[in-house]
């Protein structure tokens, strides 16, 4: 991918993969640029997504990020708090994260998924005004739904390594797996 692509994909807006009634719908802090560029989600060769959600028993297989709509059929679906593209999540002011979670808020009310899974604890906290919120369940629902705090899997993000992420998302595997009530 080009520098003259990835700066033309900037503040553009790459569609949900979501469908009504998912297990989990997945929520990212805003695309990439190469995700706009692409059209793929956590299409960053450093986005350690697609490995995570495989090892957490989300997926039989590792997909790649043009497998993106095979999620549909698992259950599961992507989007985002801030839906336009940026080369680095600081770009956004807290103003794009309070809107983003009042829109989001809406969607999974339409959607009505079981579980909403914001991967980012801090955007979860901007965005929802939640400032002692920490990785895990949360206490709130959203539009209806149980929500599930995880790591960032950006490549930024060395807190977390793929199996400590694997594992956190392991977790939310299994409460999804005890249904909407766990």
């Amino acid at each position: 991918m080009t520098p003259d692509k990835l700066q033309a994909a900037r503040d553009r807006v790459v569609p949900d993969v979501a469908a009504g009634g998912l297990r989990v719908l997945f929520c990212g802090i805003n695309p990439s640029l190469m995700t706009a560029a692409t059209g793929h989600h956590f299409a960053h060769p450093g986005n350690r997504f697609w490995p995570v959600l495989h090892r957490s028993g989300f997926t039989p297989r590792q997909l790649k990020p043009s497998e993106q709509d095979e999620l549909l059929g698992y259950g599961l679906g992507i989007t985002n708090v801030v839906a336009r593209a940026t080369a680095r999540a600081d770009e956004l002011d807290p103003d794009e994260f309070r809107e983003g979670g009042q829109l989001l808020s809406a969607k999974v009310e339409t959607l009505g998924p079981q579980w909403l899974a914001v991967v980012g604890v801090t955007a979860y906290r901007t965005a929802f005004g939640e400032r002692r919120a920490r990785i895990g369940p949360q206490e709130r629902l959203i539009g209806g739904a149980r929500v599930w705090a995880l790591p960032n899997p950006s490549g930024l993000n060395a807190h977390w390594s793929v199996s400590t992420m694997a594992a956190e998302y392991a977790r939310l595997l299994a409460a999804v797996g005890q249904g909407p009530s766990a």
